[in-house]
Order: C-alpha cells, then structure tokens, then sequence
C-alpha cells in the first residue's frame, strides 16, 4: 500500500478540491481560503490514508470545511464587497465572458436540481469519482446514489429541451 504526503497530495488535488469549494460558495476567494483549511486539516492524517483513498477523503473534509463556515457565518453577518473579486487576468476578455457564461449556465442548470442531485452530478460526471466513491462521499447506499443520479441527468435533459424549445 502506497501513501501520500501531503505535498504530493497538494501538488496532485488542489485543483480539484478547489473546483469543488468553487462551486459550493461560489467565491474565489472563499474558495482559496477553504482549499487552504482543507489540506491544513488534512495534515497529519494523509500518511494514515491508502493512496487511491485520499481523494474521496479531501473532498469530505472540504466538504465539512466548507458547512463549518456556513455554520460561522450563521452566527455573525458580513458584507463582502464583489468589486475585488473581478479584477484582470491574463486570459483575453473573449474568453473570460465565454467561461463565465458556461459557468453560469451550469450553476443555473445545477440549481433547478435538488441538493442531493447537484451533488451527485458534480461528484460523478464532474469530478469523476467512482459511484462508489460517490455514494460513500454522500452518505447513502450505491443504489440510492445511481439513482439519484439517474434522476439528475433526467431533470437536465428535460431542462435542455424545454430550453432548445423555446
């Protein structure tokens, strides 16, 4: 059994546990911040871990990361100013407006799904997870995990059709 340090496991999932943290609170730099507190977390504990295992793991804890701020920020309001949050970057403006708008739709299409779908959509054809993984990420049985993902690619086929319609 091969493990992980946790710089390989930074090196290797930081991407994907941000992309994830991404599109939970939808904030760059929330999403930053949470990435940072996931793999803190996760020093420690990732040389205890199977290699092909770290993953599925990374991605609760962020997840727990992430329902911890939420809790924190129940019990205390603040307002975040957005105008930091678009300054310029290197890609072309052409490009940022098209992955913007794809972005966009997406969370818009995932949002029209119930809590359990959007995530089984983005653990499964975003993330690439197993169903298995999966299913144990969420919590439910495979079977249950299938077809809540049956259900979820139903509901946005439907949504892209009523959509090529009108």
């Amino acid at each position: 059994m091969t493990f992980l340090s946790l710089d390989k496991a930074y090196r290797e999932y930081k991407v994907d546990v941000y992309r994830y943290l991404f599109y939970l609170c939808r904030n760059h730099h929330t999403a930053e911040d949470l990435t940072q507190e996931t793999f803190c977390r996760a020093w420690g504990h990732l040389e205890q871990l199977p290699e092909k295992k770290v993953k599925p793991w990374l991605f609760r804890v962020s997840h727990n990361a992430y329902i911890d701020k939420l809790r924190k920020e129940s019990r205390s309001s603040s307002y975040e100013n957005e105008f930091f949050y678009r300054f310029a970057c290197e890609e072309t403006p052409e490009t940022n407006v098209l992955r913007e708008e794809n972005r966009l739709e997406l969370y818009h299409q995932l949002s029209l799904l119930s809590p359990s779908q959007q995530q089984a959509v983005l653990l499964y054809d975003v993330h690439g997870f197993s169903y298995q993984e999966s299913a144990n990420l969420m919590e439910i049985s495979l079977s249950k995990f299938k077809i809540t993902l049956y259900r979820a690619r139903q509901r946005l086929r439907s949504q892209s059709k009523e959509i090529a319609s009108a």
